[in-house]
């Protein structure tokens, strides 16, 4: 049996962990993998969820080493977290040495060269996107300073080294891997890369799985009336996520359909997005916004008409596969998006399942709205779009292709 060690900057207790990583480790356990992961838990969320991420590893035969994510200060707290990661992964792997190592990102990537390096572990590099683009392009990091300024040029020199250094790369989106391939400056090329994008677990996102009576009590929790249009936003704001552009945009779906609700399904802080919605003069009355945990998340995508997010179009949300994109079109709910991200405009296209917005403009949403109210989608077909693209068996089971592939040599 193969033991493979997957490294994780974020959190499993975290919700991106457990729609994004925990997943496919249950399927890689499940054929036959010896996993080992290793994660950086944020202390509340950790208190949390440990006891149910513990059960599911337990139950799944994988072996879970969580470690503290350090907060402060910045860069000299990740410094702190990436010692204490080398070391543990060298005694871990001093006790029972590891076949090969799956990096998740950047951060760890860095412990991945090492380990190749020092003691020559076949290395997945799992990008997950430009990392060190997307810190500039969400404003995380200033050029104008000059530390992040050198971080930022040291991240993309190690960029191009894990590109060429490891065994096999995981991209996101085709549009990252056509880019990648076209860089002249990385040797032979073209590297071997595997495109998965974010999949989702279509048993838990599954319409026929909510009852009517489930939407009817969540609508009378939230108080929308039935009657209403429901245009929701799944996720987190801020970074990218264009709140400013994405309330425009329901300025103006209010003068076709008046009587509709917009619904946030998010943790966020609701004075950022209420603070929005009067600076743009929409009524209080028309908003919604409530949290929602995993196994809720279902029904709430199911009250909505539609759903919209718009992402800023720069250059590192070429790689993106935004996570809600394959939950809501999973759902048999048209999407509301800007053209430019990842492979969005493709999966759009393919399986017409919603509308494209290409200018952060009146006139743009206008024509969007106007195509919307002629438009049919079908419920159906969206869902057979979820199955064929964003799958989380087929995501395994292209895991398992790179793992056979890298582990054999080939």
């Amino acid at each position: 049996m193969s033991r493979i060690l997957f490294l994780s900057y974020d959190g499993i207790t975290d919700p991106l962990g457990q729609s994004q990583v925990l997943p496919y480790l249950v399927g890689l356990s499940r054929s036959g993998y010896d996993i080992t992961l290793i994660s950086f838990e944020k202390p509340e969320r950790f208190t949390e969820g440990r006891t149910a991420i513990e059960q599911l590893c337990h139950a799944n035969k994988i072996h879970w080493h969580p470690l503290t994510y350090s907060r402060k200060p910045p860069v000299l707290s990740t410094l702190k977290d990436l010692f204490l990661l080398r070391m543990h992964v060298h005694k871990l792997h001093r006790d029972c040495p590891f076949d090969a190592l799956h990096c998740r990102s950047y951060i760890t990537g860095l412990i991945g060269q090492w380990m190749k390096r020092r003691f020559g572990v076949k290395w997945i590099f799992d990008m997950r996107g430009f990392w060190a683009d997307e810190r500039v392009d969400g404003k995380i990091w200033g050029l104008k300073n000059p530390l992040y300024r050198m971080i930022y040029r040291f991240f993309k020199k190690k960029e191009r080294q894990f590109i060429e250094e490891a065994d096999h790369i995981i991209s996101l989106t085709d549009q990252a891997r056509s880019i990648i391939h076209s860089w002249t400056i990385v040797p032979g090329q073209p590297v071997p890369i595997t495109v998965i994008p974010c999949c989702v677990d279509l048993r838990h996102f599954d319409p026929a799985s909510v009852a009517i009576s489930a939407k009817l009590s969540l609508r009378h929790k939230l108080n929308i009336p039935d009657t209403s249009r429901v245009i929701s936003y799944v996720g987190s704001i801020g970074s990218w996520y264009m709140l400013p552009e994405m309330m425009g945009f329901f300025v103006r779906w209010l003068l076709k359909f008046p009587d509709s609700i917009f619904l946030f399904i998010s943790q966020d802080d609701p004075a950022i997005i209420l603070q929005e919605a009067i600076k743009q003069g929409v009524s209080l009355d028309k908003i919604r916004i409530s949290g929602a945990i995993r196994p809720d998340m279902p029904t709430y995508i199911s009250i909505s008409d539609c759903s919209v997010f718009f992402i800023e179009p720069v250059f590192s949300k070429k790689a993106s596969s935004p996570t809600k994109q394959g939950e809501i079109m999973a759902m048999g709910v048209p999407v509301i998006c800007n053209s430019g991200v990842g492979d969005t405009d493709s999966v759009i296209r393919a399986w017409n399942s919603g509308l494209l917005v290409d200018q952060f403009t009146s006139t743009s949403y206008d024509q969007v709205i106007n195509d919307f109210q002629k438009a049919h989608f079908d419920t159906h077909a969206m869902r057979n779009g979820a199955v064929a693209f964003f799958s989380l068996d087929e995501g395994v089971n292209r895991y398992k292709n790179v793992y056979e592939r890298v582990l054999s040599g080939r």
